[in-house]
C-alpha cells in the first residue's frame, strides 16, 4: 500500500473527529510539536475543549503522543505513529482479537484467503474496500468495535 491509501486505511478506523485531527496530523497541516490551540484555529467550528478531548482520546489510543513542559501549562502533541505503523498495529491488534474470539477456525479462514491469493502478489487484499484485487469479490463487512478508550 501506498502512503496516500494507508493515510486512507488508517482514518477509516477512527471515529469523524478523530480522523479529521489525524489527517491535520498526518499531512503535516499543523506544526510538529502542536497545541490544542493550534488544532482548534483550524477548525473553529469546534469548541476548545471538544478539540482538548478530542487530542486526550487520541493519545489515549496511541495515535498521539503528549508532552507537558515545565512552566506550560498546554501539552505539546506529535502524531506516534505514521498511517502504516497504525495500520500495522491496528492489524495486529484485530488479528489478536480475531484468534481470541474465534480460535483454529479463525486461523483456518487467514489460510483459506491466503491461499486464494495468486503467487507473488505484493499488494494481496485491498484492507479499506475489502476487495480482493483479482477477483473484485467484497469481503463481508467488519461491524466497528468500541474499544474501551472510545466508550468512555
Amino acid at each position: 500500500m501506498g502512503s496516500e491509501e494507508d493515510l486512507g486505511c488508517a482514518l477509516a478506523l477512527l471515529g469523524p473527529l478523530e480522523a479529521r485531527i489525524m489527517r491535520l496530523v498526518w499531512t503535516t497541516q499543523v506544526p510538529a510539536p502542536f497545541v490544542v490551540r493550534d488544532v482548534a484555529t483550524l477548525m473553529p467550528e469546534l469548541a476548545d475543549t471538544t478539540v482538548m478531548t478530542v487530542l486526550r482520546q487520541l493519545t489515549i489510543k496511541g495515535l498521539l503522543a503528549a508532552h507537558a513542559k515545565p512552566g506550560r501549562r498546554a501539552h505539546e502533541y506529535r502524531a506516534a505513529h505514521t498511517p502504516g505503523q497504525f495500520l500495522v498495529w491496528a492489524s495486529n491488534r484485530e488479528t489478536i482479537d480475531m484468534v481470541a474470539r474465534y480460535g483454529q477456525a479463525a486461523l483456518g479462514a487467514f489460510a483459506i484467503r491466503l491461499a486464494e491469493m495468486p503467487p507473488n502478489n505484493a499488494t494481496g487484499w485491498k484492507s479499506c474496500t475489502g476487495e480482493h484485487p483479482d477477483t473484485g469479490h467484497r469481503a463481508a463487512p467488519k461491524p466497528h468495535r468500541r474499544s474501551s478508550a472510545e466508550a468512555s
